[in-house]
């Protein structure tokens, strides 16, 4: 489960991290109230889960009434990455002279929660640690003992924080792994944290996701689960039963097992494609978790192909087959381009059942992402 950014603040704040004044709006009368009330400077800033909202026009600054009422009227409403904006979060500005990044997640490959912090904050964190991993402090830190203090600051120090303020940054990052430990967290981050002229450090952004499967023990956070489902595909697979995740690219992405499906995502981005989501419909694939599963995709704007990638233990590869045919034939008329690859039981049995008018069948995975990634680039170039 994401939550907005305002939810986050509030848990970060209620932590004792510094974040800005700020109030929700929903309306333009809403923000300018809001932005009268803390006082200009102020950020007008979209509320939805998407990264890089500054540069697609979702934060902007406004320093005084005409400007804070200009502000509301072109975020809210606005297409921000396939999300429309329907609140804004209207909070103080803050001047600074340097920004940072902390943040805490788990370690798949050392088996361990890391602590992160960089000086390069208010950047896309993931082009840094492409582009220069090295500007990336990490720290592992024991389960069974937690973040130590001197974690905290070695982390700090080895990312090179000014020491003005690196006991407040260590504060800050110690309380995020407590937070990220106490509410089962899957990641946790401030990018980025500022740091004013007066070396005072505030949290600038928050972005707090909870693992779905442990919400049973966070009751408070499960309260804001409705309100940060803003999605209406992720509400739709909720409501389905699939695993979903909505990514930035226009190649649709259907699977029966989560391996499939990142193996997919992967072969997608090899052959030069940008996966537009994950999306894992499990077991017995049979016509009306097709016809779901095909209602999600084709409902995103951003997707131009679909790529069909279904491996028949359990589920048999022929009824994968006609379910895919009883599901297209709901429709008038396909609206993407979609392929199809079957293997594992019965998957012979299954390509010969596909109607090869509705769908483009091919033998290999390979085969089938190059086909779809191939589908996308013409509907772009049209």
């Amino acid at each position: 489960m994401k939550l907005h950014e305002y939810q986050a603040k509030q848990v970060f704040a209620d932590a004792g991290i510094p974040t800005p004044a700020s109030t929700l709006a929903s309306s333009v009368d809403e923000a300018v109230e809001a932005a009268e009330e803390i006082g200009y400077p102020v950020a007008v800033k979209a509320q939805v889960h998407v990264g890089g909202r500054g540069k697609a026009g979702g934060i902007k600054l406004a320093d005084d009434r005409e400007e804070a009422e200009q502000a509301a009227e072109d975020i809210l409403g606005m297409d921000l990455k396939g999300y429309t904006v329907e609140t804004v979060l209207v909070e103080e500005a803050v001047d600074f002279v340097n920004e940072l990044y902390v943040g805490v997640t788990m370690d798949r490959g050392e088996g361990e929660p890391v602590a992160m912090v960089s000086t390069k904050g208010g950047v896309d964190i993931e082009a840094v640690a492409e582009e220069d991993p090295e500007a990336i402090a990490r720290e592992h830190v024991d389960p069974a003992f937690g973040m130590h203090p001197f974690e905290a600051r070695k982390a700090v120090y080895d990312a090179g924080v000014p020491s003005e303020v690196a006991s407040d940054v260590a504060s800050i990052l110690t309380t995020l792994f407590q937070l990220w430990d106490d509410s089962d967290a899957s990641d946790i981050e401030i990018n980025p944290v500022m740091i004013t002229s007066d070396d005072e450090v505030v949290a600038a952004d928050a972005v707090m996701n909870i693992d779905d499967d442990a919400l049973f023990r966070q009751p408070e956070l499960a309260e804001m689960e409705e309100e940060a489902a803003e999605d209406e595909l992720e509400a739709k697979a909720n409501e389905y039963g699939f695993d979903y995740v909505r990514l930035d690219g226009n190649v649709g992405i259907i699977g029966n097992g989560a391996g499939l499906v990142m193996t997919t995502l992967d072969l997608v981005d090899h052959y030069g494609g940008a996966p537009a989501n994950f999306l894992d419909i499990g077991g017995g694939a049979k016509a009306e978790r097709v016809t779901n599963a095909l209602d999600m995709v084709f409902a995103d704007e951003n997707v131009d192909s679909v790529v069909f990638n279904i491996f028949g233990g359990i589920t048999r590869g022929d009824e994968v087959a006609q379910g895919i045919n009883d599901a297209l034939g709901q429709f008038d008329e396909i609206p993407k381009p979609v392929v199809v690859r079957l293997a594992g039981t019965n998957a012979e049995e299954g390509r010969e059942i596909l109607n090869d008018e509705l769908v483009t069948v091919e033998e290999t995975l390979e085969d089938a992402v190059q086909r779809a990634v191939e589908y996308a680039d013409a509907e772009v170039e049209q």
